[in-house]
């Protein structure tokens, strides 16, 4: 996060826009995908998981809220669910292992997001009282695909990876997806020596009717003039008229440790970027994220009318990490997702009734019954 952009925000009080910057820790790992696959366990991929304890196979469109009661957020009232891929590393044997989520930096003097297990920051955005619409209870949307391969150039404010130059986030000197060196909508293609920072942003306009969509996305639109940046105050002027409503700015933000997997020794032969999300993809251009709202009563409203910064904000009751780091989600899907397994295995494979193929396919394609472990790199 840019600290002098900060700095200027904070001064101008008098607009009084609402930054909520707040972390959550995993509350688990697992196979499921409520919003895109729901009753569906295993799912086609992986994903980590925070918030409150409702997280499973499918969820009611209903006050999430009133069903919870815990969640790993920093704000008690925040029963949401926010889930994305996880990152994996290929190692040159063809071994693949999990890359770990770290702490974010201190902000606001947020110990509880520098203490965080695995997880992620969470941000909303207001640019001050009534600027913004609350979610309603049964509200949920999807941002991002799962299958995207190529670069969409309109999304390159939405979606980046942030190549941190050296320890402690050296490097973090712009807003997100704004650095023009160190952000990339790609996973970056060399060894980044503090590790890799994940955003990803939500549209801010609604139509203020369906609580959800068919494909969880044509429910919410980005401003008139396009997605907006992130600044900490502003989202973008002008909804369109289909979806007037403007409702929060939200940001997911990963910090993932790469560094131990930065000896190109490790990397594959031909030098090739070893990077992979749990869907399969090496592009990072399938990056996405899912949201749930779950936040109690009026308890978001207050927030982004409060003219708040950080993770203090309008008197909202507070959890320490040792509190939110009791509110665990049992797996649905029986799998070992950490330490390092084999992703590619030379398995007969079926096509129809009558096309037999044979030869190497993706460990996140193949039955669960095939797959084997393999020794770490």
């Amino acid at each position: 996060m840019l600290l002098h952009a900060l700095v200027a925000f904070a001064a101008v009080a008098e607009a009084a826009p609402t930054l909520l910057r707040f972390g959550c820790s995993q509350v688990v790992i697992d196979r499921i995908d409520p919003l895109v696959n729901p009753d569906s366990a295993p799912s086609p991929h992986l994903h980590q998981v925070v918030g409150g304890n409702v997280f499973n196979v499918s969820m009611p469109s209903t006050d999430i809220s009133n069903l919870a009661s815990c969640t790993t957020c920093s704000y008690a009232d925040d029963f949401s669910n926010y889930w994305t891929a996880n990152m994996y590393f290929r190692a040159r044997n063809g071994s693949y292992k999990r890359v770990p989520q770290v702490p974010n930096r201190l902000l606001f003097g947020d110990k509880f997001t520098t203490q965080t297990t695995g997880g992620f920051v969470v941000y909303y955005v207001s640019p001050g009282k009534g600027g913004v619409n609350a979610f309603k209870p049964g509200f949920r949307m999807l941002v991002g695909d799962a299958n995207q391969r190529e670069k969409r150039t309109d999304m390159k404010s939405q979606t980046c990876f942030r190549c941190f130059s050296g320890p402690n986030f050296r490097g973090d000197d712009a807003a997100p997806c704004q650095d023009r060196t160190l952000d990339t909508q790609a996973l970056p293609k060399a060894p980044c020596l503090g590790g890799i920072r994940s955003n990803i942003l939500y549209p801010t306009c609604w139509d203020g009717k369906n609580l959800d969509s068919p494909d969880h996305k044509s429910h919410v639109a980005y401003p008139t003039a396009g997605p907006a940046l992130f600044t900490g105050s502003n989202i973008g002027n002008g909804c369109p008229a289909t979806h007037p409503v403007k409702i929060p700015q939200v940001m997911l933000e990963i910090v993932w440790d790469t560094t131990a997997f930065n000896s190109k020794a490790d990397w594959p032969a031909d030098g090739s970027q070893p990077l992979y999300l749990s869907t399969g993809d090496n592009t990072g251009y399938g990056q996405h994220g899912d949201y749930v709202f779950g936040w109690k009563g009026d308890s978001l409203q207050k927030a982004l009318d409060g003219g708040c910064t950080g993770a203090s904000c309008a008197g909202l009751p507070v959890l320490t990490n040792e509190q939110a780091a009791k509110c665990k989600v049992p797996a649905r899907v029986s799998e070992k997702w950490d330490g390092c397994k084999s992703f590619a295995l030379r398995v007969p494979w079926w096509v129809g009734d009558t096309d037999r193929l044979q030869g190497w396919i993706s460990y996140l394609e193949i039955p669960r019954a095939w797959r084997r472990s393999r020794d770490c790199i």
